[in-house]
């Protein structure tokens, strides 16, 4: 029997970097594999595989002229984790072919860190370790001007996808009053999930903590704009986890700039940022170079939930682990893919 063709066409990840071991040799055991990692796969070699190519990982460009010879084509994997505008979705869902993304891959890995970030933020522990470096230490309570404990506090979370539900999960044992705010989410679901839906502007004015985990949209590009951010209560603390355009940027530094709330970022609106951006001299906001995520196991999961889905496909299933784009959503996601790993 001949075996299935999988295109792997992973850039900008590699197979090295998103598969384990037994995750690779597991692939291997699945199908015949054409790989292209050292940039993306040629316009050739797409076209000389792709009518035998029962699965394609990667983000080829797949529009419906190069759909319609995938007479086999059971299904598209971004293992960048993004669903791009690259694939002509409307042939897919005609067709039958899944499109899918392990989006939730980096999940945990973003959840720990916007947690020790908050804590970080609440407690001031690197701003009282650089003030010990310098001199300027302070002991008991004359060390917690400003600090605050999470447990028991409002806490406020916008966007309820897969890094909010794995960060809910994490912070339970905080006991915090959460409230959430994602209009792709009815309240029934958050009502089950043990949190209170809040208007957007009700959320910023009385939650304490507040973590953006929303990702970008058509709808809602700078949707935190300065009016939104001005709502926030002077003693809060926010951090931004998801993308940069969801929020007016400029205004979000502006304001932590001038003392008007405490605040962390993971995302910046160009990155890497310039060695020289003043961003790096803002008192009040705690700096992460786009690295919570970014952890060699989450980059496992990647490929770790990509094969678990290509292994059920193969066989005649519908795959259950990775995000699936849905016709509803797809083209309305506006994150900007990764360029480099």
């Amino acid at each position: 029997m001949t075996r299935p063709l999988i295109l792997v066409d992973p850039l900008p990840r590699t197979l090295e970097l998103i598969c384990d071991p037994p995750t690779r040799a597991k692939l291997e055991s699945l199908a015949d594999l054409v790989i292209h990692e050292t940039s993306r796969m040629p316009d050739e070699m797409v076209e000389r595989h792709l009518p035998e190519a029962s699965i394609i990982m990667g983000q080829t460009k797949l529009p419906r002229e190069r759909l319609m010879k995938a007479k086999k084509l059971r299904a598209i994997i971004d293992v960048e984790t993004n669903f791009t505008d690259a694939i002509d979705y409307d042939y897919c869902f005609a067709n039958g072919i899944h499109v899918l993304t392990p989006g939730s891959a980096f999940a945990d890995a973003v959840a720990e860190s916007a947690l020790g970030m908050a804590i970080d933020l609440a407690r001031g522990i690197t701003r009282a370790d650089r003030d010990f470096r310098h001199g300027r230490d302070a002991y008991g309570l004359d060390g917690n001007v400003g600090s605050f404990s999470l447990f028991g506090e409002s806490m406020g979370l916008i966007g309820y996808g897969d890094l909010a539900r794995s960060f809910h999960r994490l912070v339970q044992p905080f006991k915090c009053d959460i409230s959430v705010h994602d209009p792709w989410v009815p309240d029934y679901v958050l009502k089950k999930a043990g949190v209170k839906p809040l208007p957007l502007e009700e959320l910023l004015r009385t939650c304490r903590i507040i973590l953006v985990f929303a990702g970008v949209t058509s709808e809602n590009q700078g949707f935190l704009g300065r009016r939104q951010l001005e709502l926030i209560r002077p003693d809060a603390a926010f951090l931004l986890m998801s993308r940069a355009a969801v929020v007016d940027f400029a205004a979000f530094i502006d304001l932590v700039k001038h003392g008007r709330f405490r605040a962390a970022t993971d995302v910046f609106p160009v990155e890497p940022v310039a060695k020289d951006d003043p961003v790096r001299e803002v008192e009040g906001l705690l700096l992460s170079a786009h690295r919570t995520g970014g952890m060699p196991d989450a980059l496992f999961d990647i490929g770790r939930q990509a094969v678990a889905d290509a292994e059920l496909i193969l066989k005649g299933l519908p795959p259950v682990v990775c995000r699936k784009a849905l016709p509803e959503t797809v083209k309305r996601f506006r994150s900007k893919p990764v360029e480099m790993t």
